[in-house]
């Protein structure tokens, strides 16, 4: 009961300070698209991601301490996703976030490109769970922060994946309306297709080919951080994902 009332001291504080200019300048300092956001956009990023801090368990692994600066930068690129999203409360089932200090290894089966599966062991950089604690390794989240640009990043794809959870089904379509869906199946399934037999070009990692839910996280990554080349190798996606997520970054970046 002690720590139950710790924690609801500590939300309602964090929601009374909202997004603190401290918070601001971190991401200021640290996320490279941060000041290209447009004043609305960058508001619903700091609403969202403040959401996300005050109410998830944030948990470390392994004895690991998880800072307030860490709970930030992992907020601040979770809610990138959803500044132009029409979802009212897009993480509302993030109810655990688990910072691991490093990758873990996953042991058993699991599924590989091609459906074919394996046990060897799998480094693991993050995870998404239905109704499920969420899971990311923190040296990835930095290394991904440092080279942003290079199409990879673990928050990114985790987060993704609760998107597509929303409508209770992982199946790399989240909820969208009509006039999107009739074209989005067709163009992510031409290019999710490719991807499998190894002629998708170079932005789109080859995880992307182990199932249509793998392939939306995928393609996010590189929608966000390597929006150009993902947009000169495959404009039709490029554009389903920018009417998606109502957003253009490859716009960004151009001069």
């Amino acid at each position: 009961m002690i720590f139950g009332t710790r924690r609801r001291r500590r939300r309602r504080e964090l929601y009374d300070a909202g997004f603190t200019d401290d918070w601001r300048q971190l991401c200021r300092d640290r996320l490279d698209w941060w000041d290209v956001l447009a004043p609305d956009e960058r508001e619903r990023v700091e609403l969202v991601a403040l959401g996300l801090i005050a109410r998830a368990d944030w948990e470390p692994a392994n004895g690991f301490e998880v800072t307030e600066d860490m709970q930030v930068l992992i907020a601040a690129q979770a809610a990138l996703l959803t500044a132009n999203l029409p979802y009212e409360d897009p993480y509302r089932d993030v109810h655990a976030v688990i910072v691991h200090p490093t990758t873990t290894i996953m042991h058993g089966e699991h599924s590989q490109v091609d459906g074919i599966y394996s046990d060897d062991p799998t480094p693991v950089l993050g995870e998404a769970m239905m109704h499920g604690p969420l899971l990311v390794a923190w040296d990835e989240v930095q290394d991904d922060v440092h080279h942003a640009g290079d199409g990879r990043n673990v928050v990114f794809h985790e987060f993704a994946h609760t998107l597509d959870m929303l409508d209770g089904v992982t199946d790399g379509t989240p909820p969208m309306d009509a006039d999107l869906a009739r074209r989005w199946v067709p163009v992510c399934t031409a290019v999710y297709e490719a991807v499998v037999e190894g002629r998708a070009g170079e932005v789109i990692d080859d995880y992307a080919g182990v199932n249509p839910a793998e392939f939306f996280a995928v393609v996010t990554e590189a929608f966000f951080d390597d929006p150009l080349e993902l947009r000169d190798e495959h404009p039709d996606l490029y554009d389903c994902f920018s009417d998606f997520y109502g957003q253009d970054p490859a716009g960004w970046f151009e001069a």
